[in-house]
């Protein structure tokens, strides 16, 4: 919602997940458009590489645990595998080493796909490695939203925490 207050409402979060349905559906156009100028051996490698490293070991490790905590570097891996930071450098590393090509098109049409179109965005510590409803989450949504507000308008009981030195 803010800086300080790091949470989406539904709206938000849909609104979010449209911003990246732009790119995803410009990457999916520039593929379809360059069909038979892709490399699909490097394509389907740069797509895989991503959750192979990144989701597979962590998903592994959830679904086998029965208490489903599990470590933090499997957060640690799905957050650096999924960060257009980290991809926007191997593709920089592989524009310098091998050259621009259309198989590079596949790590934003695989990122800007996981958010777009099945909400996936990087993991906190704090909650399952798996998507879960959280209870606490769902009734801070059911107080927001039951006011007929829009997410941006405070609820007027909401008081604001004091930052800064003087706190």
């Amino acid at each position: 919602m803010d800086q300080k207050n790091p949470f989406e409402t539904p709206t938000t979060f849909r609104l979010h997940r449209a911003e990246y349905a732009v790119g995803f559906a410009v990457s999916t156009v520039l593929l379809a458009v360059h069909w038979d100028e892709v490399r699909w051996l490097p394509a389907i490698a740069l797509f895989l590489y991503i959750d192979l490293i990144g989701y597979i070991p962590g998903a592994i490790a959830y679904h086998r645990s029965k208490t489903k905590r599990i470590s933090k570097v499997y957060y640690v891996l799905y957050n650096i595998m999924h960060s257009l930071i980290t991809q926007a450098a191997v593709i920089g590393l592989w524009l310098w080493f091998i050259g621009p090509e259309w198989a590079l098109l596949v790590i934003p049409f695989h990122l800007f796909g996981d958010r777009a179109l099945f909400g996936n965005f990087l993991k906190p510590f704090g909650l399952p490695f798996e998507p879960v409803p959280h209870p606490l989450y769902q009734k801070l949504i059911a107080s927001i939203t039951s006011s007929g507000r829009d997410s941006a308008d405070p609820a007027p009981e909401m008081v604001p925490v004091p930052t800064g030195p003087g706190r």
